[in-house]
């Protein structure tokens, strides 16, 4: 009997590890079915299941006649986004992470379903295993995603997406010393925290425990602000 459950897993995982290998940017444009296909060793049937499962995930966005993007669908249109990003300096939009994800971590503790506590815990994992920082960088940003899907809330993952595409729009300027993460980079066990408090259904916890790893990715990357 054809496993049709575990082929349509597997094509699953090799598109999301392709996506995360690949330099691809925010609402970047993927190659054609076609190429997909023939580069993955997929049916056009299994690439199109894995692909409507990232996209409801709010991993890729599709647009009739023009492609399939990296990210999830803007709220706004692109030139709005785009001139959202012009205008917004890093400084402001870590505020508005600070202002935005503690409360989502809190929310995603109370409403998770077993299947977003996975897909949290999974991204979490391939965080500590990137073994080049684009990659550590990619996963990062499907674990906060991950926490704002968890939420249950589609307002809220909304605007968490819009505050997302800024974030990833924006320049930070941030020089990497080291090829990969080190094994004590510290938000590894930040984030372990964080799951492991939503995981509990602690929200108060959740909530502080992202406030933690926020201002600890602030004090690393704007050295000169007060802890």
């Amino acid at each position: 009997m054809v496993d049709n459950a575990g082929d349509a897993q597997t094509a699953l995982v090799s598109l999301r590890n392709y996506l995360s290998e690949q330099k691809l940017a925010l609402n970047g444009r993927l190659p054609a079915e076609r190429q997909l296909c023939s580069e993955l060793n997929l049916s056009r049937g299994k690439l199109r299941k894995a692909l409507a499962q990232l996209e409801s995930e709010g991993q890729i966005w599709r647009h009739v006649g023009r492609g399939t993007f990296i990210g999830p669908r803007p709220v706004l249109n692109l030139s709005d986004v785009e001139y959202l990003s012009e205008q917004s300096r890093p400084t402001e939009v870590m505020e508005a992470r600070m202002a935005v994800e503690p409360q989502l971590a809190k929310l995603a503790s109370l409403h998770s379903t077993a299947s977003n506590f996975a897909e949290i815990r999974r991204c979490n994992r391939r965080c500590r295993a990137a073994k080049e920082w684009r990659v550590y960088e990619a996963w990062d940003n499907n674990f906060h995603q991950a926490i704002a899907s968890a939420t249950c809330n589609r307002l809220l993952i909304s605007l968490f997406d819009t505050l997302n595409i800024v974030r990833r729009s924006t320049v930070w300027g941030q020089l990497r010393s080291t090829k990969l993460p080190p094994a004590d980079h510290r938000s590894f066990d930040e984030h372990d925290a964080i799951y492991e408090a939503i995981a509990a259904r602690d929200p108060e916890l959740a909530a502080e425990c992202m406030r933690t790893h926020l201002r600890s990715v602030r004090d690393r990357t704007f050295s000169s602000l007060d802890s």
